[in-house]
């Protein structure tokens, strides 16, 4: 038997058929030869054959055989990969379709991947799976953590509520854990190691990932074969969008490995994310997060995609939040001159006769849980006319009380000055007054790094804000 698929192999090495595709010719080969290919089944595991392949046939395409004497950079390096790979009429379709109607799709997708990339793969390889399922998310979502589908699966590797819950992946009020790009890569390689363990088939897993593992199974079944290949065959076993996620799986995962052999140049990739993890033992507004890290809220945002609200979420065990690689320290330095009693003001509402938490909460915008569980409450229809309750919002200035819509921010000092005290910093008063760090130094014409002296004057000119707007700190 290993005879005649040995004698089978030269005799293709030999005539290869006409039927094969001609391919782009790959980097390190002179681009006036033909390379052509064949391509050995998903199944194929012989050892005594597999070593024949590994030392005869060129990485990248699989099995390619080359038509005439070639010419091979001696200094090019072929794409490795571990994952099985198969370049048929379906990898083909998309590998033509990503580089012509989807290439700026395509070239977006490559260019964040590299955002992500280094840690999914670490990830992966820890979790002792192959590193190239990182190329699943590429075609999930393009690696955008805010990616969202038809069916409200989410984050980098969109996972549909009940799944993401079922692989650890909290999803509540608070936070979403699905748009977190390290805690999902966790939950998604938990789930392929089970998917794989069903099916001993990285295909079949990657199939059961999109469709479902029953789906796959049924498939299985119907067509009488684990190969992925022959059930995909079979116009009834599985639907279209299943059928396509292996080819387009490979395709993608051929162009991202060696983007300029199919056309992709000049690509702006973006630098590895990265970050620094510490516990928030209380709701912290993420203003004053940003605040004590020395960067833009936005900054804070996209290192904590998960959070869904404006303050960390309450809990016993506190919260990890993600800040810039590197600020710790300065971190920790600058939250403890923060008063735990100022790191999240909520606003209170005064509770009115006929009023529900309902009433409160569609006035605020909010919901009912949040309500519920940051005052304690037992029972929902026991609230009393007359008490107050912390509603979930940032804390609002009423400016009823002076007669206009403009107020004041509260505390800055009568005429706009303030004298320095002993042990004051300039971080200190722009925290203490809501006013903007670059105004202050503009105002008074210092610079961030002077050092200030009891009894200095600063102008704070007063700031005012709009009542409808939400007053951070």
């Amino acid at each position: 038997m290993y005879r005649f698929l040995l004698i089978t192999l030269l005799a293709v090495l030999v005539c290869p058929p006409a039927d094969l595709k001609a391919s782009p010719v790959p980097k390190g080969l002179t681009e006036n030869h033909t390379v052509t290919e064949a391509i050995l089944p998903d199944s194929f595991h012989d050892e005594r054959l597999a070593s024949l392949e590994r030392d005869s046939l060129q990485k990248i395409y699989g099995e390619v055989w080359l038509e005439g004497a070639v010419s091979v950079d001696p200094a090019y390096e072929p794409p490795s990969f571990d994952v099985p790979v198969v370049r048929n009429d379906e990898v083909e379709k998309f590998i033509d379709y990503f580089r012509g109607r989807g290439k700026t799709t395509f070239t977006r997708w490559l260019e964040r991947s590299t955002t992500y990339m280094p840690m999914v793969t670490e990830i992966l390889r820890e979790e002792g799976l192959p590193e190239d399922l990182a190329y699943l998310a590429l075609i999930e979502s393009g690696f955008s953590p805010y990616a969202k589908s038809s069916a409200n699966a989410l984050g980098i590797w969109q996972f549909m509520l009940l799944t993401g819950k079922h692989n650890g992946l909290r999803s509540d009020w608070w936070v979403d854990e699905r748009h977190d790009p390290e805690l999902a890569t966790r939950a998604a390689a938990r789930h392929l190691r089970r998917l794989y363990s069903k099916f001993d088939s990285w295909y079949l897993a990657a199939a059961g990932y999109n469709g479902g593992e029953g789906r796959i199974r049924r498939a299985i079944k119907k067509v009488n074969s684990e190969d992925f290949w022959v059930v995909a065959e079979n116009r009834r076993a599985l639907k279209r969008e299943t059928k396509n996620y292996v080819p387009k799986f490979l395709a993608a995962m051929l162009i991202a490995k060696e983007p300029s052999a199919y056309g992709f140049t000049d690509l702006n990739y973006k630098d590895p994310i990265a970050y620094d993890k510490i516990i928030i033992e209380r709701p912290t507004d993420i203003k004053v997060i940003a605040k004590a890290s020395e960067v833009s809220v936005a900054e804070i945002k996209r290192l904590n995609p998960a959070l869904l609200r404006w303050f960390t979420p309450p809990g016993d065990d506190g919260y990890e939040i993600r800040i810039p690689a590197g600020s710790t320290e300065l971190f920790k330095a600058n939250l403890t001159r923060i008063a735990p009693s100022e790191r999240v003001r909520f606003h209170t509402h005064k509770v009115r006769p006929g009023e529900s938490l309902y009433s409160i909460a569609r006035r605020y915008n909010t919901s009912i849980k949040p309500i519920v569980y940051l005052n304690n409450i037992k029972k929902k229809r026991l609230i009393r006319a007359g008490s107050t309750l912390v509603v979930p919002v940032r804390e609002r200035k009423n400016s009823a009380r002076r007669g206009s819509a403009m107020v004041a921010r509260a505390g800055v000092p009568s005429g706009g000055a303030y004298i320095v005290k002993t042990g004051d910093t300039l971080w200190d008063i722009t925290r203490r007054f809501g006013l903007p760090m670059k105004d202050v130094l503009k105002w008074n014409n210092i610079d961030k790094s002077d050092i200030l002296k009891p009894g200095q004057r600063l102008h704070l000119k007063e700031a005012k804000l709009d009542y409808n707007t939400e007053a951070g700190l």
